[in-house]
Formats: structure tokens, C-alpha cells, sequence
């Protein structure tokens, strides 16, 4: 399988993925692993009807995701990985995805989180996520869209003194 992006979104499938990642990245298929998302059939269907044309979208548990990364009859997928956070990027990672960077895009604020940019809030478990991350050599990639300069997200979170 032929990982072109990993990006954590909470939004997870939307506009800019649609009509800038998928292209840019050239992918035949968007994976959207969310465990809840994989789990509800309303946020299913959404996914499947923001789907870009021309390309399939799939929504799974991250446990599915694991198991067909390996599978040699999904070696030809050239594939964009949705997550809503940074948790689920550390499974997949932890769990064998091969990759050298993730991408971030927005994680949404609530009353438990501390903004870092103006579109990433983290809570205590996102940061340990993404210092698993760095420290196993991924680069945390900050950009909404592929036009804009990559931003790494270790200096927000050492500037905001979480690590």
C-alpha cells in the first residue's frame, strides 16, 4: 500500500481534503479510520457522499486499517489516511504504517484543550501522542492545505510549554 498522506483532521473528510490533498497527492482512495466514524452510519454516509469524483472512500476501524496495510492484494492503492486524532495516528504508526510524516490539520477546540495554532487545540493525551511521534522520528507537519508553508507543530506545543 502506497501511503500518500497521513493527516489528522477532527473534521477527518471535507472540503480542502477533497478539493486540494486528494488531488495534489494523486491518491485512488481515501481510508477514513475512525473508530467512531466506522461505528455510525450517518457519519458513514456523509463520508461516502463528500467523496471526490473518481476516487472510492473506505471507513474503518483502526484494528481493519492494521490488518489489510499488509495484505499483498491491497499493494496497487495509492491512498490518502484520515484520522480524527492524534491516538489513532500512534496505532497505526505503532501498529507498522510506514510513514515519515503526518500531516495535521485541525483538531477541535473544547473546554479540555489549549489551542496551539489557530486551527490545532491539544488535550494531555494528544501531546503524548505527538511526542511518541517525534520521538520515533515522524515529522509533525502543519498545513491546511498543500499550498501552505509546512509549520512544525514541535515548536508550537515546546513554544506553548507543553513538552
Amino acid at each position: 500500500m502506497d501511503i500518500r498522506l497521513l493527516r489528522i483532521d477532527s473534521r477527518l473528510l471535507h472540503g480542502q481534503v477533497t478539493t486540494n490533498w486528494a488531488k495534489v497527492t494523486k491518491v485512488s482512495r481515501i481510508l477514513v479510520v475512525s473508530d467512531e466514524a466506522a461505528h455510525n452510519a450517518i457519519r458513514r454516509t456523509l463520508m461516502f457522499q463528500a467523496a471526490p469524483p473518481g476516487i472510492k472512500v473506505n471507513v474503518m476501524p483502526v484494528a481493519k486499517m492494521l490488518s489489510i496495510y499488509c495484505d499483498p492484494r491491497f499493494d496497487f492503492f495509492r491512498v490518502l489516511i484520515l484520522v480524527e486524532r492524534p491516538r489513532d495516528a500512534q496505532r497505526l504508526i505503532a501498529g507498522g504504517l510506514k510513514v515519515s510524516k503526518v500531516n495535521i490539520g485541525a483538531l477541535s477546540f473544547d473546554s479540555s484543550r489549549v489551542m496551539v495554532t489557530d486551527t490545532i487545540a491539544v488535550n494531555q493525551e494528544d501531546v503524548l501522542a505527538f511526542k511518541w511521534m517525534h520521538q520515533h522520528g515522524i515529522q509533525l507537519d502543519v498545513r491546511k492545505v498543500s499550498g501552505d508553508n509546512s509549520k512544525d507543530l514541535w515548536k508550537y506545543l515546546k513554544d506553548k510549554k507543553l513538552i
